[in-house]
């Protein structure tokens, strides 16, 4: 595990982790154009989904045509019945949207797509110097400021402790995670929890932020100069964490309770336990105005899956799972359809929380967006093609069209076509920033000379 201390040190002069600092840069920002505060929760899945598998089971034989041969169709949900794995959400319909379609090309699919997915490039393996642009879920959150800006959170590898993240708050800048539920509770209630260690990092970031840190740092040259940037942006650090401790009283009563069985990392948690402890963590810091946009990458290929219904006693990986490989006598198929339920269980308590809360007319999930997706496209092996979204929305969300809705796009290479370069640029367009579109282009649309610039004008 990596503790706060040698993790601040290692992210600010090591060359692996450049920036944790520009992350906060917009922490203390003037509020936002938008009126009412918004909230966006991305949800990556690793292995692909199948589209085949997100869509709905009883569609009229003229609509199953449509959608076997990737043809544009609308239908709405309500007539339809879902898949098994995603039945704990027929309550939900009317927030629900199964959008088919979307290509990822521009994105690096196969098993991995790392920071590529949330920002439209290929991330030539994880590379930093490939990470091209700030990614989508920053720049949303840039849109609605809160004191952590962003928070990622992510079961990848098996990981615990602070980690490097997938997100980027700046081109060439990777972010940190919170790899297991105690070190996320401990590092985002801080100020609750364990206020003089937050002095602690207070008077350690006076020293890094110094010109005496940069000289025992043993960097000279361009990259002194590129250090001294981010050393630049360590008050924005110590900013916050004064603010934190100044609300703590208030931020104490969404304190989440997790069960011991999580300290030190929880090597004794089974993966339900884990999942579920770490979205009470996600959703008290929505609850306690902490981040207002958090990415959550609920696997990977090496996320060790124990505990599952029907495979209690196995230790299931992910990857083999793609090659149709049983664990404990239980077909493939039906594993990888129990992870997606755990998953789904995670978005439900989500939903159903937030909906306790008054905000507004209304409640926080109605100015809430949960999209749950592939890293890598649409197969274990994903070539990009299609990147199927299963998006859970409030009664306030900036987007039309959608609710209650399956909307599969023209498929790749034809007229219509989005992908998900388009769809970034609808949420930045609904929710205030403008931009003409978001993400490299795709380049067979491109020799098609097809259109590919801006939002899906039908959402917008």
């Amino acid at each position: 595990m990596t503790n706060r201390r040698s993790f601040l040190k290692t992210s600010v002069f090591g060359a692996g982790v450049m920036a944790l600092a520009p992350s906060f840069n917009q922490a203390f920002a003037a509020p936002g154009r938008q009126a009412i505060l918004k909230r966006f929760v991305f949800i990556r899945k690793s292995s692909g989904i199948r589209p085949l598998e997100i869509a709905p089971l009883n569609f009229s034989d003229k609509d199953r045509e449509l959608d076997e041969k990737k043809q544009p169709l609308n239908a709405d949900l309500h007539k339809l019945e879902l898949p098994r794995w995603l039945q704990g959400l027929n309550a939900y319909k009317d927030h629900m949207t199964i959008l088919q379609g979307l290509s990822a090309k521009m994105s690096e699919n196969v098993h991995y797509s790392f920071s590529s997915v949330m920002g439209c490039f290929k991330s030539n393996r994880n590379t930093l110097s490939a990470i091209k642009r700030t990614t989508i879920d920053f720049e949303l959150a840039k849109l609605f400021p809160s004191p952590f800006g962003h928070v990622e959170l992510s079961f990848a590898g098996g990981r615990t402790g602070i980690v490097e993240g997938f997100s980027a708050p700046a081109p060439q800048t990777r972010n940190y995670c919170y790899a297991d539920p105690g070190t996320a509770r401990s590092e985002l209630f801080k100020s609750v929890l364990n206020p003089a260690a937050v002095n602690s990092d207070n008077d350690m970031l006076s020293f890094l932020q110094s010109k005496e840190g940069l000289k025992r740092s043993g960097l000279a040259g361009h990259e002194q100069k590129r250090q001294e940037l981010h050393i630049d942006s360590i008050q924005a650090i110590r900013e916050r964490n004064k603010l934190l401790v100044e609300i703590s009283q208030s931020l104490a009563g969404h304190l989440p309770k997790i069960d011991p069985v999580h300290a030190n990392g929880g090597p004794n948690a089974s993966t339900p336990e884990k999942q579920a402890a770490m979205t009470d963590v996600l959703i008290a810091a929505l609850k306690a105005g902490l981040a207002n946009v958090v990415t959550y990458t609920i696997d990977d290929l090496g996320t060790p899956i124990t505990g599952l219904p029907g495979n209690e006693t196995d230790r299931v990986g992910i990857h083999p799972l793609g090659h149709d490989e049983a664990f404990g006598g239980v077909p493939a198929w039906k594993t990888r359809e129990q992870i997606r339920i755990s998953h789904v269980n995670q978005i439900i308590k989500i939903i159903e929380e937030l909906k306790t809360v008054p905000e507004g007319n209304g409640t926080m999930f109605d100015n809430t967006m949960i999209m749950y997706f592939p890293e890598n496209g649409e197969a274990h092996h994903g070539i990009g093609t299609e990147s199927p979204f299963l998006i859970m929305a409030g009664n306030n969300c900036n987007l039309k069209n959608m609710a209650g809705q399956y909307i599969r796009l023209p498929f790749l290479g034809n007229e219509g076509h989005k992908t998900l370069g388009n769809w970034y640029t609808t949420l930045l367009n609904a929710h205030g920033n403008l931009i003409e579109h978001y993400g490299d282009l795709d380049l067979e649309m491109s020799r098609k000379k097809l259109p590919q610039i801006g939002p899906i004008k039908q959402l917008i």
